[in-house]
Formats: structure tokens, sequence, C-alpha cells
């Protein structure tokens, strides 16, 4: 039998147990059209060092994958994965890490500034407040470890904690500050200003950010029109399509049918405190680095609020997405207008994603 692939998704959707292809088509819109071209005999060579045939470019099956909850969509074409890239010179990564040693965040406290409430600390981890915030309440999670690479479970774990202890010390000194997320930008090509390891972390006034809220309207929408749970439904489509990841007791992990970009990974706890949660991010991101070859990724936790507000927040989940951001040496950029003002273009496929972190995590 042959290695599932996200071409043929609306196959492998048709031949879902009945109720399982009910649910993904009740979630998922899927459709799949052909790109034709027709290139010049001069060009042929060029095609066929740079994507293996002719062949491979002439017809070129591409499939689109939107979300009917929450209307985020995927357009997916393996082509693009071998497309050429301007990368510029060879980066000697760690040398690049290396160099930097000694700014700022290698001596937190006295290189940065604390926020009024004072630093959080962990045991691999301190808090500092962000100079360029923002937000009202806009802190940095600044890691023992300078190469931010170096990460294991523990470490991700704590990471994670000093954050959210971060996010109640800032609603303790403004009761408005309700509503929290954290996130990571792991090296320059992920948007991290400072190569010294670091996460992020806000808390904010009035109502969440407009994408969590739009997905806890989204959730909530499905749930009057189905009377079921979005996120349990969302889950159980990837699980049964095969695109489920191993993760710890009452975590729920997946390659996403809809990513942001590349390799993105959701994970689903019952609660931002849940350390098993917090176990399976750091599990997933250390097999991001070592089983994966992923150098810059993003990190975002969509949390309720740390208090109850106007809006039901009731039965919504934390819900964290990792996404891989590309090849640090790379100058082409994997953002373009497609991604800002209509959907993401996806080189990786969701199921060779889930093939390979199936078998576990690295020790």
């Amino acid at each position: 039998m042959s290695e599932k692939k996200i071409t043929d998704l609306p196959a492998l959707i048709e031949g879902l147990p009945p109720k399982d292809r009910a649910l993904a088509e009740q979630i998922f819109d899927v459709s799949a059209t052909m790109g034709r071209l027709d290139p010049p005999e001069g060009m042929r060579p060029w095609i066929e060092k740079s994507f293996g045939s002719v062949s491979a470019v002439t017809e070129q099956r591409i499939v689109r994958v939107t979300n009917r909850v929450t209307l985020e969509g995927s357009l997916f074409n393996g082509l693009r994965a071998s497309r050429p890239l301007d990368t510029g010179v060879s980066l000697d990564l760690d040398h690049e890490i290396a160099a930097t040693e000694g700014d700022p965040f290698c001596r937190p406290e006295e290189g940065t500034p604390a926020d009024v409430f004072g630093r959080v600390r962990g045991e691999h981890a301190t808090t500092a407040s962000n100079v360029a915030k923002y937000d009202g309440f806009h802190g940095v999670i600044v890691f023992d470890d300078h190469n931010p690479l170096k990460l294991t479970p523990e470490k991700v774990s704590d990471y994670v904690d000093v954050g959210l202890r971060w996010a109640r010390e800032a609603h303790r000194a403004d009761s408005e500050a309700r509503y929290p997320f954290l996130m990571w930008n792991c090296l320059w090509r992920a948007g991290g200003s400072i190569i010294h390891g670091h996460a992020q972390v806000t808390a904010t006034r009035g109502m969440h950010y407009p994408k969590a809220e739009r997905l806890r309207r989204a959730a909530r929408g499905y749930a009057a029109e189905y009377g079921s749970d979005y996120f349990a439904d969302l889950h159980r489509v990837h699980e049964a399509l095969g695109l489920s990841i191993p993760a710890e007791d009452g975590v729920r992990a997946f390659a996403s049918l809809s990513p942001m970009k590349e390799k993105e990974l959701v994970v689903i706890g019952d609660s931002p405190d849940n350390e098993a949660l917090h176990r399976t991010v750091g599990e997933l991101l250390r097999a991001y680095v070592h089983t994966l070859g992923v150098r810059a990724f993003n990190v975002a936790f969509h949390m309720p609020p740390l208090t109850e507000v106007e809006e039901d927040w009731s039965g919504f989940p934390t819900v964290v997405y990792i996404v891989d951001r590309g090849d640090p040496a790379n100058r082409t950029s994997d953002i373009g207008a497609m991604e800002l003002y209509a959907a993401p273009v996806v080189a990786s496929d969701p199921f060779a994603v889930a093939r390979t972190l199936d078998g576990g995590f690295p020790e």
C-alpha cells in the first residue's frame, strides 16, 4: 500500500468510515485542481536539473483545504518544495549563535529591565520587561541557555511555567489585564530579533487578541450548530486520516490539514497549567530540531482568560501551534502576499510530517 499524500486527500476522505467522512466534510472543504504549463525547449535542461523531469512541472496537482469553521486554509503543491531558492552564502549556524554570546540576555539581571512587579524566576529562565512593547504588559522569558536549540522537554516546560506565572503577576498588577498570550520566535528567520534563547508573553485588556477571539467564536458557533465540541471533532478527523502524533496522557497532537506554514503541529490540552501539555510541546520541539531538522520556528499558545469575563470561554482548551519557518540561511521570505491576504501556500506534506514523528520522540 502506497504512503498517504496530501495530494490524495480527496480520495482519503472519500475512503473514511461514514461517520468520520461526514465529520471531515463537516469541518473541511477539500478540492483538487491541475496546474499545467508548456515550457520552451531551451528551458527543459534547467527544469530537469531543478525538478528531476519536465513531466514533473507540466502537470502539477494542487489541493486546496479550507476549514469551514475557522476559515483557515492552505494550498498544497509538493513540487514547490524543490523549487530553486536564492539561499545566499552557506551558514554555520552554531558559529553564528556562539558569536553573539555575551549579549545583555546572557546577564538578564543587569542587562535587561524588570517589570513593575519585578521578575519571575524558574529553574531555566528569568523574565525581563520588553523594552519595545507590543502591549501594556509585555515580558520576555530569557532562557539560561544562549543557544535556543539546546532544548529539552524539562526546559521548555519551565519556560512555559515561568510565562504563565508572569501573566498572573501582570494580572495582579492590573486586574483588567486578563488575556494572556505566550509566543516563541526562534531565530531571525522566525522573527526573533535577538539570537539568545527567549520567548515572550503578554497580557492584554478589554478582549483577547483577534485570532484567539476568532477561534473562540468559531468554536462556539460550531457547538451551537452541531451540538459537538469543535476541538474534539477536529482531532478526530486528523486521527482518522492518520495525522495524529504521540502525546502525553490527556493531550492531543496532530499535523494540521490547514497549516499556516510548513510542518505545522497543533497541540491541545485542557488547561494552560497542564504539565503534560508543556512536556508534549517540549518533546515535539526537540523532535522538530533533532528529527525534522528544523532550526527556526514559531510557537504560540491560545489560552482562555485568567479570570471570568463577559464572553463565554467555557470549554475552550489551550491550543498550541508550532510551525517551521525554514532554513535560517535562506534570504527568500517564506511569507508573501498570498499568506498575508489570501491563503498559505505550503510545500511540506502533513502526512510526511506525521509519519516522521509517529515513531515517538528522540531521547
